[in-house]
């Protein structure tokens, strides 16, 4: 089969066998997957990655190693996270934080850019027949999006700044306009921000000048090393900033607004499935203007190249 490796900045394209199924788990047929930023942060060095990367997929299960047959022939989506089921994080319901983890494409478990992969089967979810397959990729980043949610009580009509105009950022601004917030949208690119902007979601360029001390919440989705001091700056004393960007390499800050103002700095990773997809179903998020361009696995170099070009949104691999 073919499969994207990543090795020291470089993309290639391999030929490998087809993986086994262990117990538990299943074996996927790609029919489609995102590049996403965390991918792209990979190629440049973030945890020292080697492998085949990808986490945002859908995919036809064709083998369950002699498990449950139910889940053969079914368009599903999976969750990126194979924790150990043992420890003390996983009976609390933590297995997101599991210590022993893996993580599909990123730590230890070879990602969705493959024609065939594996995950366990209880990290499926079934792709409703109404939700299509182009689509149904963005639900892994419709579920981190969803995550604030879960993490902080976001009462209707709060002003909320979302810091970032890619693809994370116009996911979030859609989730948090859907849950009744009055979004306002801040980034570079007027462009993409029109693709989202409705009743609820006010976008702006941003400036030499951003509002100090504006907002209860603020997400910080730049992907910026300087997007964290900026929504520092942006939130109100005892307010809530919102981590949402992952970046090679360290992120410095004056602690001191932080301190002084009572501001909660809160890290928010992956999301809960069942949301998202209920978003994606209903129209309440959409994302078919996100898609910028689509390659088959064999033209991974240009797929990636694309993928990092200013002013691109989802590049998509298309495998089906």
């Amino acid at each position: 089969m073919l499969a994207v490796h990543l090795e020291s900045g470089r993309v290639e394209v391999r030929r490998e066998p087809v993986p086994r199924v262990p117990k538990g788990f299943a074996r996927i047929r790609l029919l489609s997957a995102g590049i996403c930023s965390t991918d792209l942060e990979l190629q440049r060095g973030y945890y020292g990655f080697s492998g085949t990367p990808g986490h945002e997929f859908v995919g036809e299960v064709t083998d369950t190693g002699g498990g449950d047959k139910k889940w053969i022939g079914k368009r599903v989506a999976g969750e990126i996270n194979l924790a150990c089921g043992k420890c003390e994080w996983c009976a609390r319901g933590l297995g997101r934080h599991c210590p022993k983890r893996t993580v599909l494409g990123i730590v230890k478990h070879p990602g969705t850019f493959r024609e065939f992969l594996t995950l366990p089967i209880a990290n499926l979810h079934p792709v409703p027949a109404k939700l299509s397959t182009e689509l149904a990729v963005f639900i892994e980043p419709v579920a981190a999006a969803c995550e604030i949610l879960d993490q902080v009580k976001i009462p209707r009509e709060t002003q909320i700044a979302v810091l970032g105009d890619g693809k994370l950022g116009l996911l979030i601004a859609q989730v948090l306009q859907a849950h009744g917030a009055l979004v306002h949208l801040l980034g570079r690119h007027k462009e993409k921000m029109e693709l989202v902007e409705r009743p609820g979601i006010t976008a702006e360029l941003i400036g030499k000048n951003l509002p100090e001390a504006s907002y209860r919440v603020v997400i910080d989705a730049t992907g910026s090393v300087e997007g964290l001091r900026a929504s520092i700056a942006m939130c109100q004393p005892r307010g809530t900033v919102i981590m949402k960007s992952t970046v090679h390499g360290l992120v410095e800050i004056d602690s001191a607004p932080a301190i002084v103002n009572e501001i909660t700095l809160v890290g928010s990773r992956c999301g809960r499935f069942e949301p998202a997809i209920r978003m994606l179903t209903s129209g309440k998020v959409r994302v078919d203007a996100l898609i910028s361009d689509r390659f088959p696995l064999d033209r991974a170099q240009e797929a990636f190249r694309r993928a990092a070009t200013k002013g691109v949104l989802k590049v998509l691999f298309d495998a089906g």
